[in-house]
């Protein structure tokens, strides 16, 4: 008889298709690639201005910055077709270095934060991602969503009537075009076919050059001149580990959210020190730093289908050729063709169902609610991490009081006087002894109201509590099974714990007696 040998469980694929090198054979998913890095690196350039802005720095830092970041990120990131570049996130964080201290200390704070984030990559934080539950998840995208729209108001408001009529025209094609031809994005489209009726009928409307000035040379390396002093530390750190925070934070959400999107799995840790290298070449460059950018990612993975780094790696490259060899086509782009880009990237990101009548009713409220208050942290402080951190301890919070409520202590009438003839020596049977069955996870939330849970005059002399059906979690179960203790001693009665675990005994074993009290 052949013994049969059974097959190995194979292990989830690592490798994201298709590859690089698969599209570099494959002049469909070539073509797919660069246009979509084209589309990305135009709706790059208005943004990456507006956040120099915010950061109090000129827009050549910030286009530089998205230069260095979307190159760099394409070789050592995890998540291929993920753009990052200069963020208002990070922008809003470290704006008041360059404000009171100057450009050196702000780029010095961009260079730190990267380290920061190496460290923290190899310290394995990429892998506190699976605490963050899938509410928080749905908040975050719809936060997102929000933010970007709410980003786009300003160029609707106070500009001329020709801007409205663009912009639905835009959001027309991008609509029906699809339906014609996907060989071509559908927001490069928009974008041509805007800027040539603008240029053709002479419509005066807001534009890309009126945003701010492009440069005109290439990057330079820039060595921050700072004295190498705990004082500096002391300046910049604290914003240095803050953008870290940040940073990483978005990055790794956006990673997850293309995993869902594309239904394949990234490497978190390379992500996360892909993106400390990204930072500290981009403040070498004299750059602002930033993260992975979600309106852009969805514009590159969504709008356009792009799903390798090639497309990511000449977003980089077409923006630093358009700002540079094509300023002057570029700055004539109406500003309406981007907002109808990134209008219609809102409404895609944002998860409809999540709000549906029916989803809410059949969703626990808890769950909802967590997603309430990621969305509403998120859009009133304009910043994720805060929306999510919030989020998570909010989730925390319900599930440890779900959890609470599931611990039951059953008490059992003495058994000599139920069940004629028990043999005394039986586990919980002794003569007028009494047995409580304890069932549930017992920790600080749950064992709380433990001691509440016996008849400590009304029962008698020997007690017996079944632990066998519960876990002991942490040091306030183990203080609660004292106090239950010594509140039957002193009545003058003896009690005995059964059923603990080995983990369980050991931890009770070993803070037993010494809590206070």
């Amino acid at each position: 008889m052949t013994a049969v040998t059974p097959a190995r469980a194979r292990a989830p694929r690592s490798r994201i298709e298709p590859t690089v090198v698969q599209a570099l054979r494959n002049p469909k998913l070539l073509t797919r690639e660069v246009l979509a890095g084209l589309v990305v690196a135009l709706a790059l350039i208005p943004e990456a201005i507006a956040f120099s802005i915010i950061a109090g720095v000129d827009p050549r830092v910030g286009l530089f910055s998205s230069f260095v970041m979307a190159v760099t990120i394409a070789f050592l990131g995890g998540r291929p077709a993920m753009i990052s570049a200069a963020t208002g996130a990070v922008a809003l964080v470290i704006a008041p270095v360059a404000r009171e201290y100057g450009m050196d200390y702000f780029i010095a704070t961009v260079m730190l934060a990267g380290v920061l984030q190496i460290v923290l990559a190899v310290l394995g934080v990429a892998r506190l991602m699976r605490f963050i539950p899938r509410s928080v998840m749905v908040g975050f995208v719809n936060a997102l969503a929000i933010l970007i729209f709410i980003a786009q108001v300003p160029q609707l408001i106070d500009v001329p009537w020709l801007v409205y009529p663009l912009v639905a025209a835009g959001l027309a094609i991008m609509l029906l075009m699809p339906r014609l031809t996907k060989v071509v994005p559908a927001p490069l489209v928009t974008i041509v076919l805007l800027t040539a009726a603008v240029l053709v009928f002479g419509w005066s409307v807001p534009n890309v050059g009126d945003q701010g000035e492009l440069p005109q040379s290439l990057p330079e390396l820039f060595i921050p001149q700072v004295p190498l002093t705990l004082e500096t530390l002391g300046i910049i750190g604290p914003y240095a580990l803050a953008m870290a925070a940040v940073g990483l934070l978005e990055s790794l959400m956006t990673a997850k959210l293309v995993d869902d999107i594309t239904d394949t799995h990234s490497p978190k840790t390379r992500e996360a020190w892909g993106q400390g290298v990204a930072n500290v070449l981009s403040g070498a460059f004299g750059g602002m730093g930033g993260c992975a950018m979600i309106g852009q990612t969805m514009i590159n993975v969504k709008a356009s289908g792009a799903r390798t780094r090639i497309s990511t790696f000449l977003a980089g490259v077409f923006l630093l050729i358009l700002v540079l060899a094509l300023g002057d086509v570029v700055a004539v782009i109406p500003m309406a063709a981007l907002v109808a880009v990134m209008v219609l990237v809102c409404v895609g990101t944002f998860d409809w169902h999540s709000i549906r009548p029916a989803t809410l009713r059949r969703m626990p409220k808890s769950e909802t609610a967590v997603m309430l208050i990621t969305v509403v942290a998120t859009v009133w402080t304009h910043n994720l991490a805060i929306g999510v951190v919030l989020g998570v301890l909010a989730a925390m919070v319900m599930f440890a009081r779900r959890v609470a409520h599931v611990v039951t202590v059953t008490r059992i009438e003495p058994v000599a006087d139920v069940v004629a003839g028990a043999d005394a020596d039986e586990e919980g049977a002794s003569p007028g002894g009494v047995r409580y069955v304890v069932e549930g996870e017992l920790f600080f939330a749950s064992s709380n109201d433990l001691t509440t849970q016996f008849s400590y005059s009304a029962d008698p002399g020997h007690v017996v509590i079944d632990l066998s059906r519960s876990h002991v979690w942490d040091a306030s179960t183990v203080a609660a099974l004292d106090a239950v203790v010594t509140k039957y001693e002193r009545l003058g009665k003896t009690v005995e714990l059964h059923g603990l675990d080995a983990v369980a005994s050991a931890l009770h074993g070993r803070l037993t007696g010494t809590l206070g009290g």
